[in-house]
């Protein structure tokens, strides 16, 4: 007698297969537009971003030879420009407040809807306005969240169902730091291990595909080049080993201390912009237009003080009086509210403290071939690693800003340490701490509704 269970189809069979290799299919074509259309709107922004750092620059210069009225002109124009792009946020889309990848984290793990398109707009043009007023802020942050929201509205477009249109905004958000950064093995990597936090087949084919055409037409519009140029370095000495370890360390209890200052700066400001909303921004753009007064090269998101630092050795009191002030203007910065995000002012915070304790291990230790240089490439990868607690992120992320793999290993020593100290502190990731301060973020989706769209109202979040 015939099985007409056989003629079936099974869990395992050809008919599963092509429904499964279909939605794969479709998602990964969804994630090359998706990558493309990312490219182009944080390569515009990176642009734009160059061009008002040049005429920040040229504005400070024509200031400080007007003497009180420069500087009265400089202290107001970059409160003013700050204070606007706080106003923009408050007044027509709250989640862009800060980096905004706390508010992506959230929404790929069901606590909270996607921000609307307004999002964008608001993203792009606050943060020309706060970074290119001198806010110690990364563009990165702006670049993730404005790839997510354009994830989701293309998810949204193509009709995708919910659990699809979740893995498109993954690889959206991941492209965006990829063409940040110009380091789309960094970008794929972000999203497995920061944003999603586990491996998903399809998260990651298309993390992979929205990152590498992201690169593509950023590198189009804007040139294929590293982000920072470093000396050719040797491989570092084995003798050295020991001095990568307790470099990491160092720089794991130095993240502990940069993170509660983060906080803190929030809490405080929040206490301010309940009596006065857009206070802070203000204050915090005045004293941005100052410090650019009397040194221009010390404000902003902080690039140029990396590559200058990466090009050579500088006196040990000016660097240490560079990295205080640095370690102060981040946190201030973040507080005020306008979009922005840590990763760039976290990578020039790394350099220097790499670049500090190079330079004292070499004046300690003079019979080591010790470089400095050295020390402040890894030590972006492993401040970084330590207040995100993100190591493989950090480690692509360097490798690729600086196009330099000679130092994987004493990267893979100092980001081990770093990991340790902050969580022997009891020290949460930044990350973290910033989703749970978000306000009125719902509960987690359940299983099975899923497949619905999530609730299209907006929330003001950290």
């Amino acid at each position: 007698m015939n099985d007409h269970r056989a003629d079936e189809p099974r869990a395992g069979g050809s008919l599963y297969r092509i429904r499964f290799d279909a939605e794969l299919l479709a998602i990964a074509a969804a994630s090359l537009f998706v990558g493309a259309a990312v490219g182009l709107v944080s390569a515009s922004f990176k642009f734009l971003l160059i061009n008002a750092d040049r005429f920040r620059d040229a504005f400070f210069l024509w200031a400080h030879a007007h003497a009180v009225v420069g500087f009265a002109l400089a202290v107001v124009i970059c409160a003013a420009a700050a204070a606007s792009a706080a106003f923009l946020v408050r007044r027509f889309s709250p989640y862009a407040s800060g980096s905004g990848i706390p508010h992506v984290e959230n929404v790929l793990h069901g606590n909270a809807p996607p921000s609307p398109p307004g999002l964008i707009l608001v993203k792009f043009f606050g943060g020309l306005l706060a970074i290119g007023s001198g806010l110690a802020l990364g563009r990165e942050g702006p670049s993730v969240q404005m790839g997510a929201s354009i994830a989701n509205i293309s998810g949204e477009y193509f009709g995708l169902r919910w659990k699809l249109r979740r893995v498109l905004i993954a690889s959206g958000a991941g492209a965006g730091l990829a063409a940040a950064f110009n380091a789309p093995v960094a970008g794929a990597i972000f999203v497995l291990e920061e944003l999603v936090r586990e491996f998903e087949l399809h998260i990651a084919i298309a993390a992979l595909g929205a990152s590498a055409t992201a690169i593509w037409v950023s590198q189009a519009i804007l040139g294929p080049a590293a982000e920072f140029h470093v000396e050719e370095l040797a491989f570092a000495d084995p003798l050295t080993s020991p001095l990568y370890f307790l470099f990491g360390a160092f720089a794991g209890v130095a993240a502990v201390i940069y993170c509660r200052a983060i906080l803190g700066a929030l809490s405080f400001a929040r206490k301010i912009d309940r009596f006065a909303p857009g206070l802070t921004a203000a204050l915090v753009g005045a004293a941005i237009g100052a410090i650019g007064w009397f040194a221009p090269q010390l404000v902003g998101g902080g690039d140029a003080i990396t590559q200058k630092l990466l090009w050579g050795a500088q006196s040990l009191p000016a660097l240490g009086l560079v990295f205080c002030l640095r370690f102060a203007l981040g946190p201030a910065s973040y507080a005020t509210g306008t979009p922005g995000g840590i990763f760039a002012p976290m990578m020039v915070l790394g350099a220097q403290l790499g670049m500090i304790f190079g330079e004292a291990s070499k004046f300690a230790f003079s019979g080591l071939f010790i470089q400095p240089v050295a020390f402040a490439v890894v030590g972006m990868a492993a401040f970084f690693t330590a207040v995100v607690r993100a190591p493989l992120t950090g480690i692509a992320l360097v490798t690729e800003m600086t196009s330099d793999a000679t130092l994987l290993l004493p990267m893979l020593a100092s980001c081990f340490c770093a990991m340790i100290a902050p969580t022997l502190a009891g020290e949460a990731p930044i990350y973290d701490s910033l989703r749970s301060l978000a306000v009125g973020v719902r509960r987690p989706v359940s299983e099975p509704a899923i497949d619905a769209a999530p609730a299209r109202t907006e929330r003001c979040e950290t």
